[in-house]
């Protein structure tokens, strides 16, 4: 077998191979005596058919089959004899074999990058530190008592925070426009949830009142009829209601499922889930300047394949969370806004890799647990979800890689030069702004 390689680009490659006529003519002999052991043709007992009626029957199929199959095997061959290490299949071009002549064809692919990583410990990021305070479980109580609200009615002018039944209609230049009017909706004076100039006309409103005020539409509005115009709506309330926060007692805390130790109780169990939050929010966003800074140490060619492979996955999630099947890849946005994505992923997947593979690092079975659990998690039934993953290889390749990610950001968390920021859990949570 005569195999020569060619550079054409950064990563790709393509190799020409020429396989002697003897090697191809061979196979293919076997190949109609295999057959004729089995074939049935009318007018012949079973095993008994002549070989030379086989070829005139079968040749032409068993000689495509044989082709292949040599192009397949031999392709194998020629890039363990070249050290070539191809991203994804290769395009087979200029394939030729004619009947007692050389098989020659030529395979275009790309090879995985050369990667050298960077010393890690010239790696700096910053740690943000900060404590959960008596004042920030007091803030976070009060957030799962307004998430509990319910409404009294009052008579008087209604004012931020209360809710407000209305009836109201829209009107653009006289005349009603679609998704503008609404019968008995209840709209909370301060909640952000109707345009700004629609919660300013109902201040001050009582039970009874109509009014008449216009509302502007912002420029990016989504529905483009309306986007950047001025409506009249008329609006006429039914009912104001001043918001009532249940006590915390034992009550309260029985709605989030204390037994026991009342409010003391609650306190430590929220306090101890704000930590978790609060430790794991810390970690991500050091992961993330952990992951920007080895990619901007590290720069690596990425794969044309790979990267369209990526771009692929991430239209099938968007399909996925749509509600759509991702074999409609034809209903997916277009490919442009997920290449940089794309390309994060595929370059941090070749530097994750190679930093585990230089550290000597495999799963560690407890991250794989790990992975498994905080998958499991966001299922009806975490335990069957759990069983379901452990029984599916392609899921468990999937833990398995995500278990080597966080070992690896263990690793580079332990010897990169780290300096510590002073915060609040308000600041890195973003909670109560």
């Amino acid at each position: 077998m005569r195999v020569t390689v060619e550079a054409t680009g950064a990563l790709e490659r393509r190799v020409d191979v020429a396989l002697p006529a003897e090697r191809v003519e061979q196979m293919f002999k076997d190949r109609l005596t295999q057959f004729s052991r089995t074939a049935r043709l009318k007018g012949f007992r079973p095993g008994k058919i002549p070989v030379k009626v086989i070829e005139q029957q079968f040749g032409a199929q068993l000689r495509d089959e044989v082709v292949n199959e040599l192009v397949r095997t031999s392709f194998s061959e020629a890039i363990s004899r070249e050290n070539l290490s191809p991203v994804g299949g290769p395009r087979i071009q200029t394939l030729t074999a004619p009947s007692g002549e050389e098989l020659r064809y030529s395979a275009v692919f790309e090879v995985y990058p050369t990667v050298s990583i960077a010393p890690l410990s010239a790696l700096r990021l910053t740690r943000l530190e900060a404590e959960v305070t008596p004042a920030d479980v007091d803030a976070m109580l009060e957030n799962l008592r307004r998430q509990r609200v319910t409404y009294r009615s009052v008579s008087r002018a209604a004012k931020a925070s209360d809710q407000v039944r209305v009836d109201f209609e829209g009107k653009l230049d006289g005349v009603a426009f679609d998704g503008g009017s609404a019968t008995g909706a209840e709209i909370v004076l301060g909640a952000g949830r109707m345009l700004p100039d629609f919660e300013k006309g109902l201040d001050g409103v009582t039970a009874g009142e109509t009014r008449t005020f216009p509302v502007s539409f912002p420029v990016d509005y989504g529905q483009p009829s309306l986007a950047g115009r001025t409506a009249e709506f008329t609006v006429t309330a039914h009912d104001v209601a001043e918001e009532v926060l249940p006590e915390i007692n034992d009550d309260f805390c029985l709605a989030f499922g204390v037994t026991e130790g009342g409010v003391e109780t609650l306190r430590r169990e929220v306090e101890d889930n704000m930590r978790r939050e609060l430790a794991n929010t810390v970690r991500a966003r050091m992961k993330t300047e952990l992951f920007d800074a080895l990619i901007a140490a590290n720069p690596v060619e990425v794969p044309q394949g790979a990267l369209e492979e990526q771009i692929q996955q991430l239209q099938a999630d968007w399909l996925r969370r749509m509600g759509v099947s991702p074999e409609q890849l034809t209903q997916a946005p277009p490919r442009d806004p997920f290449e940089a994505t794309a390309r994060r992923r595929v370059v941090l997947s070749f530097l994750i890799g190679e930093i585990a593979r230089t550290e000597g690092l495999a799963p560690d079975p407890v991250k794989v647990e790990e992975q498994i659990e905080a998958a499991a998690l966001g299922f009806p039934d975490p335990d069957n979800a759990a069983r379901q993953i452990r029984d599916n290889p392609q899921l468990m390749n999937q833990v398995r890689s995500a278990a080597i990610e966080e070992q690896v950001v263990d690793r580079l968390l332990a010897v990169a030069a780290i300096e510590s920021k002073p915060a609040t859990f308000k600041e890195i949570m973003n909670f109560g702004a």
